[in-house]
């Protein structure tokens, strides 16, 4: 009989150090996460891993109606354009009072056009800058409220390796001026709020198997978010303003 009451005593001590790591492990990755762009490909994934993880997720789609497999795995889907002014309004009125930890821009355009000069669109070209580049400043600007109430304060821009200038090769002129644009926003964010705790770094999420990136690219969708999410959630104050790979390696400006 002692031998029996030893052996549930050993048990009872050994779920409840279970359930003190698991208890552990989820107040660790507690947290709201808001990804934009969440209805397929790098946005979905980054939706299915955090949300696998722990957190929160409210995802964004411009139809959220044919944002199905986001619906699955997220805990809010909301309705959002990043180009467009009154979207991002009424999306940041239904956040209100809503802490958010990390914010995630994700949405974005590849046109693939404008190879040569002679094939740049002035107006593809603007709608390009629109949602790239003014997309995530706006959504930015619009959740500040929120970022100021959560724990983390970390924006992310999803920026790429075509947004370097000094690795620019040419081709693209408007993709690639969109991600250095978006990388200079998120520099000056960087500095202007450093005091108050906020982190803004750039990542890219190197070539991937996705509908922009094509089905000969080299990572997988699920191995790009992977090594992304462990880059962000190892940020700190001293990767302010920073802008790295999918490994955590610096890519220059």
């Amino acid at each position: 009989h002692l031998e029996i009451i030893e052996m549930k005593k050993t048990l009872a001590a050994v779920l409840a150090f279970g359930l003190a790591l698991s208890s552990f492990g989820a107040l660790a990755a507690e947290g709201t996460v808001v990804v934009t762009g969440a209805n397929r490909g790098i946005g979905l994934e980054y939706a299915r891993q955090l949300k696998a993880k722990g957190y929160t997720v409210i995802g964004t789609a411009r139809k959220p109606g044919d944002a199905g497999d986001l619906k699955a795995v997220a805990d809010r889907v909301e309705a959002l354009d990043v180009a467009d002014p009154t979207s991002v309004a009424a999306f940041a009125q239904r956040l209100d009072g809503t802490p958010v930890d990390i914010l995630i821009n994700n949405a974005g355009i590849f046109p693939r056009e404008d190879v040569t000069l002679d094939k740049v669109d002035f107006d593809a070209f603007e709608r390009t800058l629109a949602v790239n580049t003014f997309g995530p400043l706006r959504v930015t600007q619009a959740l500040m409220p929120n970022l100021r109430a959560g724990e983390r304060k970390t924006v992310i821009g999803m920026s790429s390796g075509l947004g370097s200038i000094e690795r620019s090769n040419g081709r693209w002129y408007a993709y690639r001026s969109s991600k250095t644009a978006l990388n200079q926003v998120n520099k000056i964010l960087s500095d202007e709020f450093r005091d108050d705790g906020f982190i803004f770094t750039v990542v890219h999420p190197g070539w991937v198997q996705t509908d922009m990136g094509g089905a000969n690219a080299t990572y997988t969708v699920s191995e790009s978010v992977a090594g992304l999410i462990d880059v962000i959630e190892g940020l700190g104050p001293e990767d302010n303003g920073k802008f790295y790979d999918l490994k955590g390696e610096p890519i220059p400006w």
